[in-house]
């Protein structure tokens, strides 16, 4: 029996159209990204997905009702997908974040698994939440269609936990906005990736933010 998991990254937000650095904090689909989740929306109609997991940031949410709309599948909001915690990096922009954090992010652009700060969650933390979230769904609905909407830290983590990448892993994927991945999981094989960062739907709707 094949479960069927598609990763989604929410539609770009005013974070991410003014270059910042989000995490926790709640910021909005941009214009931009009203149209992207539109579009995803249109792309998913056909595909089966009959319950959607989101973090509960608005930006994600507001995406998963976009594909909830074209596919009639329930929304259910999952803390575990919530986007990692940046702390007093949230809001920042990268340059603000380079003048006042040069060792923290010089660490965070090599080797961001070994960066600790007050209000920061570790990324092997990350990794362990979201990947123990995504392993009860599957095993919860097994043989369905399912959809995960969530932030590309988190998507990050989840693709290195499921293939078992070593640290250095956080740069190793990249997830642009509106995008969705499948992978699938079988008892016997544990999960594949089936494809990764689909963003066909998006021709000539966008550029990506860097940021996370």
């Amino acid at each position: 029996m094949e479960t069927y998991v598609y990763l989604i990254r929410h539609g770009e937000s005013e974070g991410n159209r003014e270059g910042r650095f989000r995490g926790g904090e709640d910021f909005p689909l941009s214009e931009e990204g009203k149209l992207q989740v539109k579009k995803l929306g249109e792309a998913l109609k056909d595909s089966g997905i009959s319950l959607i997991y989101t973090s509960p940031l608005i930006r994600a949410y507001d995406t998963a009702k976009a594909v909830s709309e074209t596919t009639g599948a329930k929304i259910i909001v999952e803390p575990a997908f919530r986007s990692i915690s940046l702390g007093a990096w949230e809001g920042k922009t990268r340059e603000e974040i380079e003048r006042l954090y040069p060792e923290e992010f010089k660490l965070w652009l090599t080797y961001p698994e070994k960066l600790r700060m007050p209000g920061f969650e570790p990324i092997p933390s990350l990794r362990r939440r979201a990947t123990g979230a995504l392993n009860r769904i599957v095993r919860e609905n097994p043989g369905g269609k399912i959809a995960v909407v969530s932030h590309t830290a988190v998507l990050k983590v989840i693709f290195a936990g499921i293939l078992g990448l070593k640290p250095p892993y956080f740069w190793k994927v990249q997830f642009a906005t509106a995008s969705y991945s499948l992978i699938k999981y079988r008892e016997d094989r544990g999960y594949s990736v089936v494809f990764l960062n689909y963003t066909h739907h998006l021709r000539g709707v966008g550029e990506e933010s860097p940021t996370v």
